[in-house]
C-alpha cells in the first residue's frame, strides 16, 4: 500500500511539474500567425489577435485581445473586438506534434457593431462569404470542409444596431450571449442567443441557422422561435424615435427563413402604447396577431395578417412595407366593424386624440375604413369613419349652442346623445380634415359640414344646424333661410368654441337676395321693408 501510494504521488508531482513547465516549453505566441490566418480565412476579414498563452488545466490557449476588421464598405472601424479570445485545442498533438487542432472558440465580452446601408444591406452580408464559397467547393470534391468547430460561444458582449448614415443613435443590446454547436459553413447547426434590450426587457432566439449562404450571409436558412419580454419600443431598433412611437411590448413567434423569403408570425402583447408624438399612454392593453412574408432580397414584404384587437373591439390591418431607405414606407388598409366604443375610448389618447375636458364617449359602436400610405414620418391616412348610438357624457352641446337650441325648445341634458355620426378623414403630418360630416343629434337636429384639425389640437370648422322642430319659416324669420344655422367651430379639441357663423349668415341672405326673384326679399324682411313691385 505504501508502495502504491508512493507511485501515487509520484505522479501527480510530475504532472504538477508538468503543467507548470509545458506553457514554458511550448511556444504558442509561433501559433499566432496560424490562428489570425484561420480565421481570417474562415471569416473572410483581417483577423488580430493578441498576445497567447497556454493553459494546461482548461486545455486552451488565450489571446489577450481580438479584432475583427468591418466590411471596408461600411466602416474603418472593427466589426468585433473583444478583451480575450479563448481556443480550445487538442493537447497531445500541440505539445508532441506542434499541431494546431482548434476544438472550440469562445470569445469574451465582445463588441459588435452591426450596420445597415440605405439599401437595406447589412455590414454582416459578406461575413465568411470567401471561406463558405471555399467549404461548398471542398465538398463537392469529396474534401473534408476547412470550417468546423464543434463549439462556438460569444459570451457578455453588446451588440449596436445603427445605419452608416449615422441619422439616428445607434440601439445597444448588452449582456449578449450566442451559443452556437457543431458549427459548419456546410451545414444547419444549432444557435442559442439571448440578450438584455435597451430598457431592461429580454430577448431569447431559439433555432438553427445553416448552412452559409456563400454569397450573402443575410440569405442563410434559419428556423427559430423568438421570445421578446418588456420590450421598450421607443427604444427599440424597430421603430425611429421620431415617430412618437412608445410602450412596453412582449412578443412570441416563430421565423422562418429559406435564404429567399422569411416568415414570421405571432402575437404582439403591447401595454401603455403611444403612436403619435403628442399621443399620451393608452389605459389598454393592445394585442396584435400577425403574419408576415418578407423578400430578403429585395428588403420588402406583405403583412398578410394583423388582427389587432382592444378588449373586444377587433381590426383588420393588412398591407405591403418597404424598407429601403432611413424610414420604412407602407401600404396598408385598416377596417372594422361595429367595433364597441366602451373598449376604444381608452385608446384614443394614444391616437392624440383629445376631447373636451372632463367627457369621454360610451355606449355604441364605432367603423373605420383607412388606406394609409407613405414614409411612416409623412404617412397620409385617408377613408371614413361612422359613430352610431354613443354618447359624449358629461359635455353639453345644446348649452354650447344655447342662444340656437332654444329655438328647438328641447332640453339636452349633461350628456350629448349621438344617433349617428360619419364623416370622410384624411390624417397627416400637416393635420386632420374632415369633411361631409353628418351628425344627428335628437335633441338638437342634424350637423352637416366640414373642418380640420390642427397637430396642435385647434379646430376650425363650418358647420350647418338643421334643428329639430324648427321649421324653415322660423328660420327664415331670423334671416337664415331655409338651409339652416351657420355655425362656426374653433377653439381645441379639449375646449371648443361654438358661435353663430355671421360670415355664412350674410352669404346665405345675399344668396337668398339673389335667388329671389318673384319671392320676398329675406334681408327687406329684416329691415321691414317691401320688395318694389314689378
Amino acid at each position: 500500500m505504501k508502495t502504491v501510494l508512493k507511485v501515487a504521488g509520484i505522479v501527480v508531482a510530475v504532472l504538477i511539474v508538468a503543467a507548470i513547465a509545458i506553457p514554458f516549453l511550448v511556444n504558442v505566441n509561433s501559433f499566432r500567425p496560424q490562428i489570425e490566418s484561420n480565421l481570417s480565412s474562415a471569416l473572410g476579414r483581417p483577423v488580430k489577435v493578441g498576445n497567447l498563452s497556454l493553459s494546461i488545466l482548461s486545455g486552451s490557449v488565450e489571446a489577450d485581445q481580438l479584432s475583427i476588421a468591418d466590411d471596408p464598405k461600411f466602416s474603418s472601424a472593427p466589426f468585433i473586438q473583444a478583451k480575450s479570445l479563448q481556443v480550445g485545442v487538442e493537447l497531445m498533438p500541440l505539445i508532441f506534434s506542434k499541431q494546431l487542432n482548434v476544438t472550440q472558440l469562445t470569445i469574451e465580452h465582445p463588441e459588435i457593431a452591426l450596420l445597415r446601408n440605405r439599401e437595406g444591406v447589412w455590414n454582416f452580408s459578406s461575413l465568411g462569404n470567401q471561406s463558405a464559397q471555399q467549404a461548398k467547393a471542398a465538398e463537392t470534391s469529396s474534401a473534408p470542409a476547412n470550417v468546423n468547430v464543434a463549439k462556438l460561444d460569444l459570451t457578455d458582449g453588446t451588440i449596436s444596431l445603427g445605419s452608416i448614415s449615422g441619422k439616428r443613435k445607434p440601439v445597444v443590446y448588452d449582456k449578449v450571449n450566442i451559443t452556437m454547436r457543431d458549427f459548419s459553413f456546410t451545414s444547419a447547426f444549432p444557435v442559442v442567443v439571448a440578450a438584455r434590450l435597451p430598457g431592461g426587457g429580454s430577448l431569447k432566439i431559439d433555432g438553427t441557422a445553416g448552412p452559409i449562404n456563400s454569397t450573402d450571409t443575410s440569405l442563410t436558412p434559419v428556423q427559430a422561435k423568438l421570445s421578446l419580454k418588456k420590450l421598450d419600443l421607443a427604444q427599440s431598433a424597430l421603430v425611429d424615435q421620431e415617430l412618437g412611437i412608445a410602450g412596453s411590448a412582449d412578443f412570441d413567434g416563430t421565423l422562418t427563413s429559406d435564404g429567399h423569403a422569411a416568415k414570421a408570425n405571432g402575437t404582439v402583447k403591447a401595454t401603455s402604447l403611444k403612436l403619435v408624438p403628442k399621443g399620451s399612454p393608452a389605459g389598454v392593453p393592445v394585442q396584435v396577431v400577425f403574419a408576415v412574408e418578407h423578400d430578403l432580397k429585395n428588403v420588402s414584404g406583405k403583412l398578410m395578417q394583423g388582427d389587432v384587437s382592444i378588449g373586444k373591439a377587433l381590426a383588420k390591418l393588412t398591407g405591403t412595407y418597404d424598407m429601403h431607405g432611413e424610414t420604412t414606407s407602407i401600404h396598408t388598409k385598416l377596417n372594422g366593424e361595429a367595433m364597441p366604443v366602451d373598449d376604444l375610448e381608452a385608446m384614443l389618447p394614444a391616437l392624440g386624440v383629445v376631447l373636451p375636458t372632463g367627457s369621454r364617449l360610451k355606449g355604441g359602436t364605432f367603423s373605420v375604413e383607412l388606406d394609409s400610405a407613405g414614409p411612416l414620418d409623412k404617412l397620409v391616412s385617408t377613408g371614413w369613419v361612422k359613430m352610431n348610438n354613443a354618447a359624449l357624457a358629461n359635455f353639453n352641446l345644446g348649452s354650447k349652442l344655447s342662444a340656437i337650441s332654444a329655438l328647438t325648445g328641447k332640453q339636452t341634458g349633461n350628456d350629448t346623445t349621438i344617433q349617428n355620426l360619419s364623416s370622410d378623414v384624411r390624417y397627416a403630418p400637416e393635420g386632420t380634415r374632415l369633411d361631409k360630416i353628418n351628425l344627428v343629434i335628437p335633441s338638437l337636429g342634424t350637423v352637416t359640414g366640414a373642418g380640420t384639425v390642427s397637430p396642435s389640437n385647434v379646430l376650425d370648422f363650418k358647420m350647418l344646424a338643421n334643428l329639430a322642430g324648427v321649421g324653415a319659416g322660423l328660420t327664415h324669420a331670423v334671416g337664415m333661410g331655409s338651409g339652416g344655422i351657420p355655425i362656426a367651430i374653433t377653439g381645441t379639441t379639449s375646449d371648443p368654441k361654438f358661435m353663430p357663423d355671421m360670415k355664412g349668415m350674410m352669404g346665405n341672405q345675399l344668396k337668398g337676395l339673389m335667388q329671389g326673384g318673384g319671392k320676398a326679399n329675406p334681408l327687406g324682411g329684416l329691415f321691414g321693408k317691401k320688395k318694389p313691385p314689378q
